[in-house]
């Protein structure tokens, strides 16, 4: 496979309108992918922002925004991200043409949102263009000999070849990781390992350092087992295995804190006090954001060479064609990718410069 390392470098903001070109695959045609797209670029506002381009199948994207009694739309067809008109939504035509049938679960839907994703990530490694947004898959009926993983994240990595990504949940100040993935419950006590944490909390610090220009970022790590194991009563796996990564952490120079119990803390809004938040397993840390911030959330893959984002929901079978998809954590997953994408840029600029560093934090007094 390509090697993002190899192959992205920054391009920057285009001369004409100073505007990213933001690739975007289609995910799942059956689901509200195309609806959350659609309604983004809507608003013409959103142009003033980025260059988007859509790999999808011009016959479903205007069979769904017929669906959606959308009539002064369309989209600008285009061979290349070179062609890309600033002003319109582009769609680059991919070679499969499934039937859409929403909320249907499909093997042809699934190779549509393999190909899409495809076709976006070789010209995201060709620096056609700068940023990827990726609407939701379904993870099983994407499953192939080409896409054996459990999501996006992963796949990411694999292309890149990166060992340690790490899904970043954004609302505002509020990011949260995870430190095992797409596993079920019963393997994540097994998974945990120190090298594992600390390995997560090494990428989630430097993003927030380079991704989020955050000076000594504060991170709060979570506990496994209730109450934090309550010094051992109620599991080991603190003592034993969580507290010893973080004090590695620490002596790295790293701001670590915890471990803290779970439970409690987004509800006694504990979160707004550090800039990250490292939870053990994937629900005990997304289903406390998407409680707070579920309509706005965006999913970012930090630890890659490349900025990709998300929404923080999934493909919504059970309202797909019905117009009541809500766009915002979309919309969101744009701006965050432009920010990130700036912030990339900016602090490399500053590493390069130590005297530009400097004035950037005077300015903040």
């Amino acid at each position: 496979m390509q090697c993002f390392l190899t192959c992205i470098t920054f391009v920057g903001m285009s001369k004409a309108g100073h505007k990213y070109k933001v690739g975007i695959s289609v995910g799942d045609i059956n689901g509200i992918g195309l609806e959350v797209i659609i309604k983004t670029f809507l608003d013409n506002a959103m142009f003033e922002h980025c260059t988007p381009i859509v790999y999808c199948s011009l016959k479903a994207a205007n069979f769904y925004r017929k669906q959606l009694n959308v009539h002064d739309f369309s989209f600008h067809i285009i061979k290349s991200a070179s062609e890309a008109n600033p002003k319109r939504l582009n769609l680059i035509e991919l070679p499969t043409n499934p039937l859409v049938q929403f909320g249907e679960l499909t093997k042809e839907a699934g190779m549509h949102a393999f190909k899409s994703l495809e076709m976006a990530v070789q010209d995201l490694a060709s620096n056609n263009i700068d940023i990827l947004v990726t609407a939701p898959i379904n993870k099983d009926n994407i499953q192939s000999e080409e896409f054996n993983f459990p999501g996006h994240t992963e796949y990411l990595a694999n292309y890149a070849n990166e060992d340690n990504p790490l899904m970043l949940l954004i609302h505002n100040n509020l990011r949260v990781g995870v430190a095992t993935g797409h596993i079920p419950i019963s393997k994540v006590s097994t998974s945990l390992k120190s090298d594992l944490i600390l390995k997560r909390l090494e990428v989630m610090n430097k993003s927030l350092s380079q991704d989020f220009l955050i000076t000594r970022p504060k991170i709060a790590v979570l506990g496994l087992n209730p109450h934090a194991g309550d010094n051992g009563l109620m599991g080991d796996e603190e003592k034993e295995v969580i507290i010893p990564a973080m004090q590695q952490a620490q002596k790295q120079g790293m701001l670590v804190f915890g471990p803290f119990p779970a439970d409690g803390f987004f509800g006694s809004d504990m979160f707004k006090k550090y800039d990250g938040v490292l939870a053990m397993y994937h629900d005990q840390g997304l289903a406390p954001f998407k409680a707070i911030s579920f309509d706005e959330g965006v999913n970012y893959t930090a630890g890659l060479p490349i900025v990709r984002t998300s929404p923080d929901h999934g493909t919504a079978f059970d309202i797909a064609g019905k117009g009541e998809a809500n766009e915002n954590s979309f919309r969101q997953a744009v701006f965050l990718a432009c920010d990130v994408f700036t912030n990339r840029k900016l602090h490399k600029e500053i590493t390069a410069n130590p005297l530009k560093n400097q004035q950037v934090h005077e300015s903040d007094k």
